[in-house]
C-alpha cells in the first residue's frame, strides 16, 4: 500500500509517524511524481492559503481533483479539511478550495491559537472516545446531503465522510491514538 502525505507545508511529519506505527511506509508528496506514486493521500494541518498556492504551483491541484473523482482515498485534517471543502466562507479571494467535499468551512472558526482546546469525541464506529485536539480549527458551517457526519462538538460537525474522503477539523496525528489513521487505511485497502 502506497500512502502519500502532502509535504509541501504544514504538520506532515506526525502523519508519517502514525502511518509507520501502522506498518506503512509513507511517501512524502512534494511533487507530481510523488503524488502519482501514491494510492491514497493525507492532507495535513498547516496554513491552508499557502498549501493551496503550493498545490497549484506544484501541479498537484488538478491531478488531485482528477484522482479523487476516480475514487482515490483522501484524509484531510484541519487545513486539509479546509482545502477539501466546497466553500471557504472567510478565505482570501485568490484562495480556491479543491471542492471535493460538500462542506462549507470557516477558517479558524473556533478562534485563534489561544482558543485551542481538546475534547473527547464520540466517533461513529469507535467503541471508545477519541481525544480531539483543536488548534485554530476550522468550523463546519454546513454539510451537503451526501456528507456523513461522524463526530460533533456542541452540535457542530468535526469529522465527516463523503465517499472515499474523510476530513477532520482536529488533529488526530497529535493524539496518542492511531484509530483514525487505521480506519483510513482500511478504506484504502477496500478501495
Amino acid at each position: 500500500m502506497k500512502v502519500g502525505v502532502l509535504a509541501l507545508q504544514g504538520a506532515f511529519g506526525l502523519h508519517v509517524k502514525a502511518l509507520e506505527r501502522l506498518g506503512i511506509d509513507a511517501i512524502e508528496v512534494r511533487s507530481l511524481d510523488n503524488f502519482d506514486a501514491s494510492e491514497a493521500l493525507i492532507i495535513p494541518g498547516g496554513e491552508s492559503t499557502t498549501m493551496s498556492f503550493l498545490l497549484e504551483s506544484s501541479g498537484i491541484f488538478d491531478s488531485l481533483r482528477e484522482r479523487s473523482a476516480e475514487g482515490m482515498p483522501i484524509l484531510g485534517t484541519c487545513a486539509g479539511m479546509i482545502l477539501l471543502s466546497s466553500k471557504i466562507t472567510d478565505g482570501r479571494s485568490d484562495q480556491k478550495p479543491l471542492n471535493l467535499m460538500s462542506v462549507e468551512i470557516r477558517r479558524n472558526g473556533y478562534g485563534r491559537q489561544i482558543d485551542s482546546f481538546e475534547s473527547d469525541l464520540s466517533i461513529e464506529g469507535f467503541d471508545a472516545s477519541f481525544r480531539g485536539i483543536f488548534i485554530r480549527a476550522p468550523l463546519v458551517e454546513s454539510v451537503g446531503e451526501e456528507v456523513e457526519v461522524l463526530a460533533e462538538v456542541n452540535g457542530r460537525p468535526v469529522m465527516c465522510r463523503q465517499g472515499s474522503i474523510i476530513a477532520t477539523s482536529f488533529h488526530p496525528e497529535l493524539a496518542d491514538d492511531d484509530r483514525i489513521h487505521a480506519e483510513f487505511l482500511e478504506m484504502v485497502s477496500s478501495s
